[in-house]
This record gives C-alpha cells, sequence and structure tokens, in this order.
C-alpha cells in the first residue's frame, strides 16, 4: 500500500468508526475466499459491511473517536463488521461463526461503550430495531382495537336483544 492509500484507509476507517452504530472485530485465519465472499455478501444483504482491518491502520483510525477502546483487539489477521443497526453486525457475524469455525468472534464496540465476545453475543440475540418497531406498535394498537370492542358491545347487544324481541312479536 502506498502512502496514500494508507491515508485513505484510515479516514475511511476513521468515519466508520464514528458513524457506525456497532462494530464487531473477529479473527477469520483459515478462512477461504469462497467463504469470505460468502460472508460478505450475507452482511451486505443485512445492510451492513465486512473489511479486513490492516492492525496498525486501525489503531490509528480509531484514535479520537469513541470506539478507541477496543484498540486492543487488534491483534493477528482481524476483520472488523459494522452497521448502522447496532445488532445488525453482531447478529450477521454471530450466524456465521456458528456455521464456521474459522471466524472467532473477539470484541467489538457500540457507541463509547466496549464489547467482549460474550457481550457481542448476547446482542445477537437481541430483536433488530425494526423488529422492535414493530412489536411497539402492536402494542400500542392493541389497546385501540380492546377499546373499540368494549364501546361496541353495548350497541350490538341492545341490537340483538331487540332483534329477539322482534321476532317474538312476529311469531305471537
Amino acid at each position: 500500500m502506498e502512502r496514500a492509500e494508507k491515508r485513505e484507509f484510515v479516514t475511511e476507517l476513521n468515519e466508520v468508526f464514528k458513524a457506525s452504530g456497532s462494530v464487531v472485530v473477529a479473527h477469520y485465519a483459515g478462512a477461504t475466499v469462497a467463504q469470505m465472499n460468502d460472508f460478505r455478501s450475507k452482511m451486505r444483504a443485512a445492510g451492513g459491511t465486512v473489511k479486513v482491518a490492516k492492525n496498525r491502520l486501525a489503531k490509528i483510525a480509531l484514535q479520537g473517536t469513541e470506539a478507541e477502546g477496543m484498540s486492543n483487539l487488534f491483534k493477528g489477521q482481524t476483520l472488523i463488521a459494522y452497521s448502522n443497526d447496532p445488532i445488525t453486525a453482531p447478529k450477521v457475524v454471530m450466524d456465521f461463526a456458528k456455521t464456521n469455525d474459522k471466524i472467532v468472534v473477539l470484541g467489538g464496540a457500540m457507541g463509547t461503550t466496549t464489547l467482549n465476545a460474550e457481550a457481542v453475543k448476547s446482542l445477537a440475540t437481541l430483536p433488530s430495531l425494526d423488529e422492535l418497531r414493530a412489536k411497539l406498535l402492536g402494542m400500542i394498537q392493541t389497546p385501540a382495537t380492546r377499546i373499540a370492542g368494549v364501546v361496541a358491545a353495548p350497541a350490538s347487544q341492545l341490537a340483538r336483544v331487540f332483534a329477539a324481541y322482534a321476532k317474538k312479536d312476529e311469531a305471537a
């Protein structure tokens, strides 16, 4: 890599560390090109990105960001996975690591919080932001539906009573 390429890489990574909802750092030693391409495509489909990180440049890029605490994770062959949604990157990495033993999660960061491997695993079990929004919306709509049912119930019961009396009068 030339010096200009290195500067560009550091600047790009610095923006990633500042803007991402979460960043996961993992080892990928022994993973084949096909496995890495599969991993990248799964991450891209979920809305995230995977990059192989040069450790020295990644540590430089971390300086001055909220995620600076995870600089000790960059040892050996490392990759970073990141996404704007804090749940997406950990979820995709952990799902891929279950089927591929070459991907070993080291930790990561979410905002100012530095995460260890266990924290990344627990973060991956949470529902995504869209799922949480859907659940919240469902919880908000449920009481309104019940209120409408309760308000409509007396009127429908009265209508049934009148209909029963009308039938009784017709029969008589």
